[in-house]
């Protein structure tokens, strides 16, 4: 197995996991501000830095997903998310969820996070690492003596000899992975917000990456799903807010509000879940390729939608400060999100293109796949 091969499925083991408290940092920013009146400068700093932190992995896992999407090789291609997908997603969350609840309810919350924080380590370590690469390929001349490797385990005989790890890595890749695992070493025993903000950066932009809705009407079930599911478990139920509280994991941005008080060391967190850039921000990036599709050079689509997520993101926030409750952001970003390319595909005349817009399947892939097909009919 490649190192690509693994980045899709941590991307879709994190998508999964940060889905589960995408919408309470919020509560726990409040509940925080009860203790410590925060100034209005270091709210404004916080939330201020906290929507700049949302935009960039949007932003650049956008522009990366369109070089991904254009790649020939089918071990370096993204995890495609079908409609069917879509529309299962919401309930895997919510199962998953309460089963978090559950756990948290009934064993010690000490060692599960104990688990947690072992579990994000190793995937933290991955996402980071695979986040650097392009940047490292750019800061080394073309002179450094890049050496490749293979780390490869079989199981069996010649004969039946099967692989179960085939992993591929040069220098580069080498320092980048020792590069993260020196800052997952600092998370994992400091738990430093710093720390933390990188990987949830790694994770959300792995994720916007790395994880391709097929169509535009796919992204409407998702992010419609997502939607119900988000303002039932934040306003029916306690339960998204106690997992939130009770999850101690880097699937979470946090900015303190005391930061111009007490340094670096300030404790007092503004807060947004990966959930509320990752799910909007796989669609934002579809829209990109979108009009990468129509081959002019403007990017109407895709600028309409990341403004339509800033006017969400800031609406949410102002409603959360207006009425002093959580907010399920997604409750504003995903008629945001979806409203403003719409608007604009009608005033175009392209909502008709818009929507049978579909996601095109490498040669290679497609090879594979008709041989996967033939193998099975024999």
């Amino acid at each position: 197995m490649s190192e690509t091969e693994q980045i899709p499925e941590v991307a879709a083991a994190v998508l999964e996991a940060l889905n589960n408290t995408d919408s309470n940092g919020t509560e726990e920013a409040l509940n925080a501000t009860a203790k410590f009146v925060a100034s209005a400068e270091g709210t404004a700093l916080a939330y201020g830095s906290l929507v700049f932190m949302a935009l960039l992995p949007i932003y650049f896992g956008a522009l990366r997903s369109v070089t991904c999407s254009k790649s020939k090789n089918a071990s370096d291609m993204p995890e495609t998310i079908t409609s069917r997908d879509a529309a299962r997603f919401p309930i895997i969350a919510s199962c998953t969820l309460f089963g978090l609840y559950l756990f948290f309810k009934v064993f010690s919350q000490e060692y599960i996070n104990l688990l947690l924080s072992v579990y994000f380590f190793g995937l933290g370590v991955l996402a980071l690492s695979h986040t650097m690469s392009p940047l490292m390929s750019r800061i080394f001349p073309d002179s450094f003596s890049n050496k490749q490797y293979q780390l490869l385990f079989t199981q069996g005989a010649e004969e039946t000899k099967e692989e179960i790890v085939n992993y591929e890595f040069d220098t580069k890749n080498l320092i980048c992975l020792v590069i993260s695992s020196v800052v997952g070493v600092w998370y994992l025993f400091k738990k430093h917000w710093i720390a933390n903000n990188l990987f949830g950066l790694a994770f959300a932009l792995n994720g916007v990456e790395l994880l391709h809705l097929n169509n535009v009407s796919t992204g409407c079930i998702l992010l419609g799903g997502l939607f119900v599911y988000d303002v039932f478990w934040v306003f029916g139920t306690n339960v998204m807010v106690t997992v939130a509280k009770s999850f101690e994991a880097p699937i979470k941005l946090v900015f303190p509000q005391d930061l111009l008080e007490r340094g670096l060391d300030a404790s007092n967190f503004a807060m947004l879940g990966l959930g509320d850039i990752v799910i909007p921000g796989i669609f934002i990036a579809l829209l990109l390729r979108f009009d990468v599709s129509l081959k002019k050079q403007s990017k109407t689509y895709f600028y309409s939608s990341f403004l339509a997520y800033i006017f969400g993101l800031g609406l949410t926030i102002f409603v959360m400060h207006t009425f002093k409750h959580a907010q399920p952001a997604l409750l504003y970003l995903v008629p945001a999100c979806i409203g403003f390319p719409v608007i604009v595909a009608l005033v175009k005349g392209e909502l008709t293109e818009l929507f049978s817009y579909e996601e095109t399947v490498p040669e290679d892939t497609e090879a594979k796949e008709d041989g996967e097909s033939e193998k099975k009919d024999q």
